[in-house]
């Protein structure tokens, strides 16, 4: 299990009727049975979601086959203990940091990008994959004049990237497709999270410099952190179990 890391720095149908809003979140009570509040957990949707889904339940945190392929956003797991909390990835570090959630999973790409005021206690190692500069193959991206222009989801980061380096850049922010910038001229490269790089050869693509490696990580609220200790020391160790089982295997 790795030390504690602050995320400041720059180091993814019943027959009954419903309400469109029961539909997608179960309302639990905020106590369990032995009267202890519920530990609740963020956690980003799309492949982290299954991959951390997957990992909890190894780890004895499982919520039922019902609940998972339901429509809701909040569920609870089969102990009565944890609730799961389904939000967007750039969405789970603002529900911990506020204390809505007591813990999150998410991609170190997006804490690196929202540098919001976390703990970082547990590199789950799911969900690999990496943050690059892209560019059109054969581009020699140091023949630019001027400043260089990058297209990404990823502002904070690219400035923060080539801030360090002194180079002048214009930031260009897409919310998507950005592989398609560089392709028809709206930028001279891309930086983007790349897990497979199948999709930049696809468009013509290549990585030109890989900026930062992502994984899935457990992040914890500063004040949950003190306030629940037991219930997130308990899901650290069961949590630290199973992925250092998988870095020995």
């Amino acid at each position: 299990m790795k030390n504690f890391d602050s995320v400041n720095s720059m180091k993814d149908k019943q027959g009954n009727e419903e309400s469109p809003s029961s539909s997608l979140i179960s309302h639990p009570s905020s106590l369990n049975n032995s009267s202890q509040p519920l530990l609740t957990i963020a956690i980003a949707k799309g492949r982290m979601q299954t991959d951390a889904l997957a990992l909890l339940a190894r780890a004895g945190v499982r919520a039922s086959d019902e609940m998972i392929k339901s429509r809701r956003l909040a569920i609870e797991d089969e102990s009565g203990k944890y609730r799961f909390v389904f939000v967007k990835p750039a969405d789970v570090p603002v529900y911990v940091e506020h204390g809505i959630a007591d813990c999150g999973i998410v991609g170190r790409d997006v804490l690196m990008e929202t540098g919001a005021d976390l703990l970082q206690p547990l590199d789950l190692g799911i969900a690999r994959c990496r943050i690059s500069l892209a560019a059109r193959t054969g581009r020699n991206l140091k023949s630019n004049l001027g400043a260089m222009r990058v297209a990404t989801k990823y502002p904070r980061i690219a400035a923060s990237h080539f801030g360090a380096r002194g180079i002048p850049v214009e930031i260009i922010q897409l919310s998507g497709s950005v592989e398609l910038a560089p392709v028809l001229g709206l930028s001279d490269c891309i930086l983007d999270l790349v897990e497979t790089g199948r999709t930049l050869v696809e468009n013509g693509l290549e990585e030109v410099e890989v900026i930062a490696e992502s994984t899935g990580r457990l992040v914890v609220n500063r004040a949950s952190y003190q306030l629940r200790a037991e219930a997130i020391a308990k899901l650290l160790e069961s949590l630290g179990r199973i992925v250092n089982e998988g870095e020995e295997a």
